[in-house]
């Protein structure tokens, strides 16, 4: 990855893989060498905010960047009226992220991945709203959720598949889903997940084809190249933070990120071994 830049675009699952290849490159070390190069790309924290909508890191001995940028659902994120910091945010499905438009043609590797925030209730507390076409969605069946993210995952890949031809040097990745492991319960309604045995509910993946039947059906016939972790990651119920993150907050199970070192290591090795 000499002079090159990898791209992961996504939730804060796609989050969790930039840190596992952060960490992988860097032998889990701090390293003063590698330069903070959030700037190049307007990754810097905004007033008020309590974090940039990513980060960007260089190693100076290969001149390799490594990126990461939020994008819940890898579609383009507008307020209505700049001026009001209550706004509801268009959510345009048939537009990838400006972030995305602008920098695509410094990238050589792009991950993208969406998937946990669609559904009502984020949409709401994000107060977006869908729109198509420019204009606010009136399509009903399209604003199912369901439908809403498989419209959307369709545009964004078929974008990303139009723009491989100019930018020849560019291997584009789809990660399909993170699986979660709740029991008993979903994050907010007292679901857990404490088993500590791994492959405990079996060893190996006999499906085929993918368990994300949507990142699937969207890839097909495009140059954009699957990387498929949903079935090899359900294999790892253990794997997940459960009650044991930095706070400890008595009563919260996380299912459904990742300890790290963990599953998310799996993902770049796999990506690794498919560039």
């Amino acid at each position: 990855m000499q002079d090159k830049t990898i791209a992961f675009i996504g939730d804060s699952l796609g989050r969790q893989q930039f840190q596992s290849l952060m960490c992988m490159a860097t032998g889990g070390e701090y390293s003063p060498r590698v330069e903070n190069v959030g700037k190049d790309y307007g990754l810097v924290k905004a007033r008020g905010a309590i974090r940039p909508d990513g980060w960007a890191y260089r190693f100076p001995d290969t001149n390799t960047t490594i990126l990461y940028y939020w994008s819940a659902s890898l579609s383009d994120l507008v307020p209505l009226n700049t001026s009001d910091p209550a706004t509801n945010i268009a959510m345009h499905l048939d537009r990838p992220p400006a972030f995305l438009r602008r920098y695509l043609h410094r990238f050589n590797v792009l991950v993208l991945n969406t998937g946990h925030h669609w559904n009502r209730g984020k949409l709401n507390a994000n107060r977006w709203v869908m729109h198509v076409n420019g204009k606010p969605n009136k399509d009903k069946k399209r604003a199912e959720i369901a439908n809403a993210k498989n419209f959307t995952i369709h545009s964004i890949v078929k974008w990303v598949d139009s723009q491989l031809t100019s930018h020849p040097d560019l291997k584009a990745f789809f990660r399909t889903i993170s699986p979660r492991h709740f029991l008993n319960g979903d994050w907010n309604t007292g679901g857990s997940c404490d088993n500590t045995t791994p492959l405990s509910r079996g060893a190996e993946v006999v499906h085929d084809g993918s368990h994300d039947l949507v990142v699937e059906h969207a890839l097909k016939g495009a140059k954009v190249k699957i990387l498929d972790i949903t079935a090899l990651s359900e294999l790892r119920e253990e794997g997940h933070i459960s009650r044991y993150s930095i706070r400890g907050t008595p009563g919260v199970n996380d299912c459904l990120h990742w300890c790290l070192p963990g599953i998310p290591d799996t993902w770049n090795e796999l990506l690794i071994a498919q560039l």
